[in-house]
């Protein structure tokens, strides 16, 4: 998944199969349940009705990626040069007076900030990554393959656009 992000972990289109399935629980949170066109990925996300309405048969783009800097770690920075040091201090590009870099978070319309807390494996060949975006909860299930540069344990922002 070479991208020229190269901080996007993950990236696919998705179709909407269902939204609440089990009913709803709250006002402004709604939990779709959708499959990727490119991967053969199974996602169910809780998201905000509020700000970014979905519909069922509706296809979204999505990405997880490590940072929202452009370009990423790999864009050429090495230690000795200072690269490495201005990578540190734009690590979190954005901010909310609109001041600073803009970074990915521009290309898209829905993002949230969170954390992979959980991996389970399935078979060998199939895996489910699990993150939580301060309690909106995020599973993503398909061939490791496809996985192979989320990291248990680390941020992640989860970016969505229609």
């Amino acid at each position: 998944m070479a991208t020229a992000a190269s901080n996007i972990v993950f990236d696919d289109i998705f179709t909407i199969n269902a939204i609440d399935k089990e009913g709803k629980k709250f006002d402004r949170v709604s939990r779709l349940y959708a499959h990727s066109k490119n991967y053969d990925m199974d996602l169910t996300l809780d998201y905000n009705v509020e700000l970014y309405p979905l519909h069922k048969d509706q296809n979204f783009s999505l990405a997880l990626a490590s940072s929202l800097v452009r370009g990423g770690p790999a864009a050429g920075a090495s230690a000795t040069d200072g690269a490495l040091e201005a990578d540190d201090k734009e690590r979190d590009v954005w901010r909310p007076d609109g001041k600073g870099r803009r970074g990915l978070e521009e290309d898209y319309d829905y993002v949230m900030y969170g954390k992979v807390y959980k991996f389970d494996g399935g078979t060998s060949e199939i895996v489910t990554a699990y993150a939580s975006f301060g309690g909106l909860l995020m599973s993503l299930t398909g061939s490791f393959r496809h996985m192979t540069s989320i990291v248990l344990g680390d941020p992640v922002y989860l970016l969505m656009r229609k």
